[in-house]
């Protein structure tokens, strides 16, 4: 048995840091100053049944006065019945509960139990509170005192390391516990197998499970999961096909989110045929398919342009007792609005409201793009305000396209500032959608302040950026400011491409300034922009641009 005394010692010290994160100066002021003038265990006993019987319980507090008096008195089996009693009746403990119980546990000394409650207060007091560090430097003191905690308490820390996004914390802990006596579980290896497939770690992650199963531990329909969907994620569906006949041979069943998964990366891959095969493999022999295997496969159809067997999935719902969630919707509406059926996609929008679900901002830009496309702004932007939906930096920019292509200027850059007095920050798709309207719409003056208002402000210009200022500057004629701006992109290591070349080029042909045009022309050959078919042909070069030079290249 561990030494009593040592675990009260090590236990206290994290009482003191545990109120730390839990409580306000005052409420462990009046913590302290509390005593229970009674001495007697059935005055005690008698005061918390009374206050656990009233309609409105007090706070935890007053339990906790009278439990940690009970234990003072070494009443611990009372006090465990009280305990329990208290939490069946709803009331949960506060950290400072949980600290009583173990003392009491440790005065008792049921040590395993102790360290029980112990994982549990981690989770309470740091896991959650996301003072993961804390919980380590906690784990590390216990140790320190030659303390061990229990698999409840590791996979806590383990499973709050992972939410954190610190897997490789995880991964630490875990390899530590291979030298000590308690053994990782599956649980474990469940949580960090998982969290290195959400970060894109595929084969660390599988190179853990190979090692867990070498260990004796058996994975479940969860660790297969978590690894089908990691290799679907980085566009291995080969692998996550062998893991699902891998699973199938140790007899566990693929549950329908396992197939979902499946179902999911081979419509992104275009393998349509493969896909609609296990669906109806599905419906035949289980799981049955659920709203999420029928999104996934919806939203394949439309990828390859199939309306109608989309439609026909979206309708089939129905009949086998599925309602379609948003993102059912959301997939429908972006597909009609995609392949210009936009009052087919406004249909269904408004089926949406008469069947109580709320549009998300996915469902919100789907239309938006739709009805802007079709010339039908206003009826969307008034639904969402008087739904209270927000605009995020999508919709504003689908917004800002609409205007910038009808050549409302004025409005397209009142749009803008309202975009950035609601305090979002414009990316740099935003500001070229904006200049590239103000551009084609002979704002150039406009469009060039603001192109100098990124550059001075250290924004990251993209080639487009470049390509639509220097397009501007080629309409107009301005072929100086263009080349200049063409050495600049480079000075401030922006590569220019072949589209960035062909526009000054085609600019000065118009203008019949054949040499320039030629110069840089030969520029473009020489830094591998123009690739020859043979040697008396370049495919990418433009045909008038041969014809205008006079000769092959």
């Amino acid at each position: 048995m561990l030494n009593t005394t040592r675990t009260r010692y090590a236990l206290s010290k994290f009482h003191c840091f545990s109120l730390r994160f839990s409580y306000s100066p005052s409420a462990s002021v009046s913590l302290r100053l509390y005593s229970l003038h009674s001495h007697n265990i059935d005055d005690a006993v008698s005061s918390f049944m009374s206050a656990l019987a009233k309609p409105h319980p007090p706070s935890i507090i007053e339990f906790n006065k009278i439990l940690g008096s009970i234990v003072k008195m070494k009443a611990y089996p009372t006090a465990f019945s009280l305990f329990a009693l208290m939490e069946s009746k709803g009331i949960t403990p506060c950290i400072f509960s949980l600290n009583i119980l173990i003392n009491c546990y440790c005065h008792s000394g049921q040590m395993d139990f102790a360290f029980s409650v112990l994982g549990k207060i981690i989770k309470m007091g740091l896991c959650i509170n996301r003072k993961i560090r804390e919980a380590l430097e906690f784990h590390d003191r216990v140790r320190a005192f030659g303390f061990l905690l229990d698999e409840v308490s590791y996979g806590t820390l383990i499973n709050g390391l992972c939410k954190m996004g610190e897997v490789r914390a995880a991964v630490e802990l875990l390899q530590k516990l291979e030298r000590q006596p308690v053994r990782p579980d599956l649980v474990m290896y469940n949580t960090i197998i998982d969290g290195l497939c959400k970060d894109g770690l595929v084969t660390e992650a599988n190179n853990l499970f190979s090692k867990a199963t070498a260990q004796g531990i058996s994975p479940d329909v969860v660790t297969y999961n978590s690894l089908i969907h990691g290799f679907c994620c980085v566009g291995q569906s080969k692998e996550a096909t062998r893991l699902l006949n891998e699973m199938v041979q140790q007899n566990i069943n693929p549950d329908v989110y396992t197939l979902s998964i499946l179902i999911d990366a081979l419509c992104k891959e275009g393998r349509m045929i493969e896909a609609q095969r296990i669906f109806d493999m599905m419906l035949e022999r289980g799981p049955k398919p659920n709203v999420v295997t029928h999104n996934a496969l919806m939203d394949g159809y439309f990828l390859i342009d199939e309306l109608n067997a989309a439609r026909k999935l979206f309708d089939d719902m129905d009949k086998i007792g599925l309602t379609p969630d948003v993102w059912s919707y959301s997939i429908m509406i972006d597909g009609y609005c995609k392949n210009k059926r936009v009052d087919d996609a406004v249909t269904l929008f408004k089926e949406m409201r008469h069947k109580n679900l709320v549009p998300d901002t996915v469902t919100y830009n789907s239309v938006i793009d739709g009805l802007c496309k079709s010339g039908r702004i206003t009826y969307i932007l008034d639904e969402m305000h008087q739904n209270g939906q927000a605009l995020n930096l999508i919709t504003y920019s689908i917004l800002l396209d609409a205007l910038c292509k009808a050549q409302h200027l004025d409005e397209a850059i009142a749009l803008f500032k309202q975009i950035i007095n609601k305090g979002i920050r414009p990316n740099m798709h935003a500001y070229n959608i904006l200049l590239n309207g103000l551009c084609k719409g002979g704002r150039l003056k406009t469009a060039e302040d603001i192109f100098q208002h990124l550059l001075i402000h250290g924004y990251r210009l993209n080639v487009w950026t470049y390509n639509i200022m220097i397009n501007g500057f080629g309409k107009h004629a301005l072929f100086d400011e263009a080349t200049a701006l063409l050495s600049k992109m480079k000075g401030n290591g922006c590569l220019p491409d072949a589209v960035t070349y062909e526009t000054i080029i085609c600019a000065l042909l118009n203008k019949n300034e054949t040499e320039k045009a030629e110069k840089l022309l030969h520029e473009m050959i020489s830094i591998g922009l123009l690739k020859r078919e043979n040697k008396d042909s370049m495919s990418t070069i433009p045909w008038e641009v041969e014809h205008i030079l006079g000769r092959e290249l």
